[in-house]
């Protein structure tokens, strides 16, 4: 899952949403809702591999952060989500430490569990932007999101596998 992580890294964001792609496409990419629940619509489970997570600071190659406020700390989630045992999607979450506090807290703690299976069960989540991107022949997105107006930014790339590119055909 390396190559996929290079790929995720390397996702060149588009200022607008580029010309010509469908409304099927523009669907998955453009998504408010979560993803977790997308997939779940397309295989019988949906699982998360944990690729590494922990504290990095913000001079680790750490991109996302000039889309943070500044903290010493980054909490760094990288996942494989796979709909039945196929990866479909590799994730990336960053979240600042001052985030981390009161039930946020429980970002740290999610294990296994889809990230959107938690987000999306709080009455208290907003999301500033959704931006796409594409790396080689990969699509993907990143989002600012906020749980009581505290920020964490989350990058997904769409492997091949992928219910998207099934849609898109």
């Amino acid at each position: 899952m390396s190559e996929a992580l290079s790929q995720l890294r390397a996702l060149n964001f588009f200022a607008e949403i580029p010309d010509g792609l469908s409304a099927a496409f523009l669907d998955w990419l453009l998504l408010e809702d979560s993803m977790t629940k997308r997939f779940e619509q397309h295989c019988s489970r949906v699982t998360v591999e944990i690729v590494r997570e922990g504290f990095v600071t913000a001079d680790e190659q750490l991109p996302e952060a000039e889309l943070l406020p500044p903290a010493g700390r980054y909490w760094l989630r990288e996942i494989v989500l796979c709909g039945d045992g196929v990866p479909w999607l590799v994730g990336r979450t960053v979240v600042p430490e001052s985030t981390l506090g009161g039930p946020e807290l429980a970002l740290q703690k999610l294990g296994t569990t889809p990230l959107g299976r938690y987000l999306f069960s709080s009455s208290t989540l907003t999301r500033d932007f959704i931006q796409i991107g594409r790396s080689a022949e990969l699509w993907g997105r990143r989002s600012r999101l906020r749980l009581s107006d505290k920020p964490l930014l989350l990058t997904e790339l769409f492997l091949p596998a992928s219910p998207l590119y099934k849609e898109e055909k």
